[in-house]
Order: structure tokens, then C-alpha cells, then sequence
């Protein structure tokens, strides 16, 4: 009797879906019971008393919250200057990381050592630390008081471990690849578009939606090198409304939904991106 040809097993296949499953489950149970009670606070009436429990549907329901808080708060102008730093920033600093990163993967092992511990190195060092250094820059620079500062980061990628995810990613490609790519008398600035960068979307994908949340929702920066209020970023722009009395704590938090919204968008495309990769790849 003749054996017959069995495909790769279902189970593996399985196994995936139900850890994706549990994963979301896990998302939605933890992130949105406090986005509900974001929302339904936000429009809640100003001016009245703060209820003593969370209401998920606030009588009477009102969208004046939004309206203060746009008016009040400057939170327009505040959402363009963020957006205008997220714009220039975010593809800048996914860039150079990535050229970095490929550069890591692709020179001599003894020198990629000497970087990767060097980057190490510079994770372990407390962002506070440089505080001091890089405003006197700026300021003998004559950049303070200007968005620059909050772009500038994103020259040197924003953070050696977005360099590190990229080396550990272009590492992970197939040798055979890179030679392919020699024999066909690819340069190495056309390897790293044409062939390593489309290999490693997802990565991008990430990276691109983590470095988005940290430049649109960075509070630190601004608060050392902004003054001028109408160069105010989304961050400051809340605290000043966080000052408001506590009747008016309804404004506060529509601020806030506008500030989380674009995140969200930001975190359900790379998480679209990843999804189709892994179909694309299951078939």
C-alpha cells in the first residue's frame, strides 16, 4: 500500500491564530475598559460636580469638553506643531536607522562587536543625564525656543536600539541573498532598497508606529526648549488644561482623546501591516 504525501501539519498554523487570539483578548481587556472611561468622561457637562463612580454613558451627554478644550487650550495649533515634528522626525529617524542598521549587518564582525557594545552602552545611559549638554548646544546654537531640537534626535536615529532591532533584522536575511546581490553587481546603497529594506517591512512597520507615540506624545523636550506658546506641542498643551479646576476636569480629558487618537490610527496600520505579512506568508 502506498504511502500517501502529507502537507506541512495544521497544528503549527493553529497554535498561531490562538496565540493572536489570546494576545488581542488580552489587548482589549487590559487598553479598552480605561479608553471607555476616557471617552465618557470627555463628554461629560463642564461645570458640574464630579460624579463619585465612573459613568460609561454620563447624563447629560455633551460634547462641550471638546469645544473648551480646542478653544481654551490651543490644542489646533498644539496638534500641527506635533504633527509638523512627527512628520519630519519619524521617517527621518526610521531612515538613518535603518541605513545604520544595515551598515552594522553587512561590515567586519569584529567592528560590528565594538558598535553593538557601544550601543549597549549608550542604551544603559539615563536620558536625563544628557539634558544638560544638549541644551547648551542648542542654545550656543541659537535653536532653543524653536522645534528644532525635537527633530534634531532623529540624525542619529532617535535611539541605538532602533539601529540594534534593524542589525538584528538585516542579520537575519539569508547569506545567499547578499550574495546573489553581489553577482548581479548590486552597490550596497541598492541592496539595502531594492532587497533587504522590503524583506523587513514588519520591523519598519513597528518601528515607524513606535517612534510616531514617542516623538507625538514627548513631554520632556518641549518643556525645556519651547517658550514661545505658540510653538507649543500637544504634551504641553494638556498640562495647561491638566491646571483646570476640577469641574472642569471634562476638558481635560477631550484633550486628552484628541492627543490618543492619532496614536491609535498610528498602532492599527503597523498592526494591519503585520497581519498581512503573516498571510502573505502562511500562503
Amino acid at each position: 500500500m502506498r504511502g500517501r504525501a502529507r502537507g506541512p501539519s495544521p497544528l503549527p498554523e493553529r497554535a498561531a491564530r490562538l496565540w493572536r487570539t489570546l494576545g488581542a483578548a488580552f489587548v482589549l481587556l487590559v487598553f479598552v475598559p480605561p479608553l471607555l472611561l476616557l471617552v465618557s468622561g470627555s463628554l461629560t457637562e463642564p461645570g458640574l460636580p464630579p460624579s463619585p463612580t465612573p459613568q460609561l454613558v454620563p447624563e447629560p451627554l455633551s460634547t462641550t469638553g471638546y469645544e473648551r478644550a480646542l478653544d481654551l487650550g490651543g490644542l489646533l495649533r498644539a496638534s500641527l506643531n506635533s504633527l509638523l515634528v512627527a512628520v519630519v522626525a519619524v521617517p527621518l529617524s526610521v531612515l538613518v536607522a535603518a541605513l545604520a542598521g544595515f551598515a552594522l549587518a553587512r561590515i567586519a564582525p569584529r567592528v560590528t562587536a565594538v558598535v553593538v557594545a557601544a550601543s549597549l552602552v549608550a542604551l544603559m545611559v539615563p536620558a536625563t543625564a544628557l539634558l544638560v549638554p544638549r541644551f547648551a548646544i542648542f542654545r550656543l546654537l541659537g535653536l532653543t525656543d524653536t522645534l528644532v531640537p525635537l527633530i534634531a534626535p532623529a540624525l542619529l536615529g532617535t535611539s541605538p536600539l532602533y539601529v540594534l532591532v534593524y542589525y538584528l533584522a538585516f542579520r537575519a536575511l539569508p547569506a545567499d541573498l547578499y550574495d546573489a546581490c553581489l553577482v548581479e553587481d548590486l552597490s550596497p546603497l541598492r541592496t539595502w532598497w531594492r532587497v533587504a529594506l522590503p524583506l523587513v517591512r514588519p520591523v519598519t512597520a513597528g518601528l515607524t508606529a513606535l517612534t510616531f507615540v514617542l516623538t507625538w506624545s514627548n513631554f520632556l523636550d518641549p518643556l525645556i526648549y519651547i517658550y514661545d506658546r505658540e510653538l507649543f506641542t500637544l504634551p504641553l498643551a494638556l498640562r495647561s488644561l491638566s491646571l483646570l479646576d476640577p469641574t472642569n476636569f471634562p476638558v481635560f480629558l477631550a484633550g486628552a482623546v484628541i492627543a490618543t487618537v492619532p496614536a491609535l490610527v498610528v498602532f492599527a496600520l503597523a498592526q494591519r501591516r503585520f497581519l498581512h505579512h503573516d498571510d502573505r506568508s502562511e500562503g
